[in-house]
């Protein structure tokens, strides 16, 4: 009936009525509501009982599932807050090892030995890795972390000695705390400043509203390179922070985009050093990469190596077999120079920051607010601005982001760990794609002592702030009780999205009226704040 009403109306008319099933998904954004669930199978070994479960996505972008996006800036926003200006050091001292424990390690030992022994007299140390990889699950299992052996990769070294076109930068004794200093007041009050930085990359061009006013003169390949291998000269700039500050400084900090789709950093510093130094390490910051030269084009247009098996890549006019990563790496000697050095450019801006002011609420806004966008998100200048990105990701097109990126092949080297199929300029890296434009690091930068504990740990705390309001029981489960399995597609069992976000919606219903019984007995509680723990439960 209905729809023979709908038909009965003009057509312009009902083309005026918006979908039932996109209102759905509107509803489940305002509630909270993962609009793109992941169904798994859930196995209870002590009842034996299935289920499914939807599983939040857990997206961090708004344009893949808004409220996923919003519970994740969320709880990065609180993660911020709670390790900006600790007063107490937040390390753990690792427990002494038990009895068994310190058994599994002899016991490695032992096995170890017999392996090394058999391999020396040329016997078969198939059973015997079998044994070895069984022993490091137990000892992880056993509540020990790593891996007994550490490190047992070759890992290549160049020379330490710093640039000659670089400042010196001075060096402290270091103190193993991770807190600043404090200064007294003349009321008697401490007072525990930390710092708010923001890094930019350097000029590659006048640019006017997000683009640049000559695109013929401005360095796109410059920007591209520095766009790719900005992650790492955040780490050296880290590095030197904590050489020059003396003690291990903790960070909060965050990739942004600027306008002219460059990215920045914006970081959160626990403690200070005057701003003159900070400047100084900056200026004194860079990074060399140290791979084979990638600027002489040796293959191109439909000129490209073929693959052979057990053999890898080929000239197809020799046939000659192309160098390995390791052999291209092995070519560079004592005297060559890295493919790129990449630095920060001259802006620096420092400002102090103190717990508790609007200064700081203000810093963490600005610290979380790109992170539900994309970097290629802030082309918002119009058609000059797309064209600007365009010709970004035509310099990106063919520019190396990785031992393992299929562009090598263009420069006459085999990437690392190479496959057949790989083409130059089809590199399905993420650095290459448009919402990337070059960086493919991580958006959000928090140092291992920053609050001392993960983000599903800060996720928990809200999660179980939220039931004690709600009355419930914060029982911890037992890790090995449930068995989750992925559900296959088309399975009878999963119910339609549609059905699935209906019951999500109600759930998100019952749980808002209940915390609304709750504010209006409890004066002073900020329904909004409680509203959104709800969300992020």
């Amino acid at each position: 009936m209905t729809h023979a009403h709908d038909r009965a109306l003009p057509r312009a008319v009902r083309q005026a009525m918006p979908m039932a099933r996109d209102v759905l998904v509107e509803v489940a954004k305002q509630h909270g509501v993962c609009i793109r669930p992941i169904p798994l199978k859930r196995l209870d070994v002590v009842t034996g009982k299935t289920e499914i479960i939807d599983v939040p996505c857990g997206a961090t972008l708004d344009s893949k599932c808004p409220p996923c996006a919003k519970r994740n800036k969320q709880l990065r926003k609180a993660q911020c807050r709670e390790g900006w200006h600790l007063d107490t050091e937040p390390a753990i001292t690792p427990d002494e090892p038990n009895e068994e424990q310190r058994w599994l390690v002899e016991f490695r030992a032992d096995y170890q030995a017999q392996r090394e022994a058999a391999e020396k007299a040329g016997d078969d140390t198939t059973e015997l890795e079998a044994i070895i990889s069984g022993l490091d699950e137990e000892i992880n299992a056993a509540g020990m972390r790593g891996n007994v052996l550490g490190r047992t990769a070759f890992k290549r070294s160049r020379s330490t000695r710093r640039r000659q076109d670089a400042p010196d930068l001075p060096k402290r004794k270091m103190t193993h705390t991770t807190l600043g200093r404090t200064f007294q007041g003349s009321d008697g009050k401490i007072y525990r400043p930390s710092l708010f930085v923001t890094l930019t990359l350097p000029s590659y061009g006048k640019v006017r509203d997000g683009a640049p006013i000559d695109p013929n003169t401005y360095d796109y390949h410059r920007a591209a390179r520095d766009a790719l291998h900005f992650s790492k000269l955040v780490d050296r700039f880290v590095q030197n922070l904590r050489r020059v500050a003396g003690y291990d400084v903790q960070y909060f900090a965050s990739v942004e985009p600027q306008k002219r789709l460059a990215p920045h950093l914006h970081m959160a510093i626990r403690g200070t050093l005057p701003r003159a130094e900070i400047k100084q390490i900056a200026a004194a910051t860079y990074h060399q990469v140290w791979w084979p030269q990638a600027d002489e084009v040796v293959f191109d247009g439909d000129h490209v190596p073929v693959w052979q098996d057990c053999t890898g890549y080929l000239d197809p006019a020799t046939g000659e077999v192309l160098p390995t990563w390791d052999e291209a790496l092995d070519a560079l000697d004592e005297d060559a120079e890295p493919l790129h050095v990449i630095r920060f450019g001259e802006q620096v801006d420092v400002q102090g920051v103190l717990a508790g002011t609007p200064d700081a609420d203000q810093c963490i806004r600005y610290l979380s607010k790109y992170l539900t966008k994309s970097i290629g998100d802030a082309l918002d200048g119009g058609q000059t601005q797309q064209q600007h990105a365009a010709r970004m990701l035509d310099a990106l097109r063919y520019e190396p982001c990785s031992p393992t990126c299929p562009n090598w092949l263009r420069y006459g080297i085999q990437p690392k760990d190479a496959k057949p199929g790989m083409h130059p300029g089809r590199c399905r890296g993420k650095a290459h794609k448009p919402e990337h434009l070059g960086y493919a690091g991580r958006r959000v930068l928090v140092s291992r002592k920053w609050s001392n504990k993960t983000l599903a740990e800060h996720k928990q705390d809200r999660r179980t702030w939220v039931l004690e309001a709600l009355g419930q029981a914060d029982e911890p489960t037992d890790p090995h009780r449930y068995i989750w399995r992925p559900v296959p597609a088309g399975d009878a069992n999963v119910p339609p999205l549609a059905l699935r976000l209906l019951r999500s919606v109600h759930e998100r219903q019952r749980w808002r009226a209940h915390l609304r019984e709750l504010e209006a007995r409890a004066t002073g509680q900020d329904l909004s704040a409680v509203e959104d723990v709800g969300r992020a439960a």
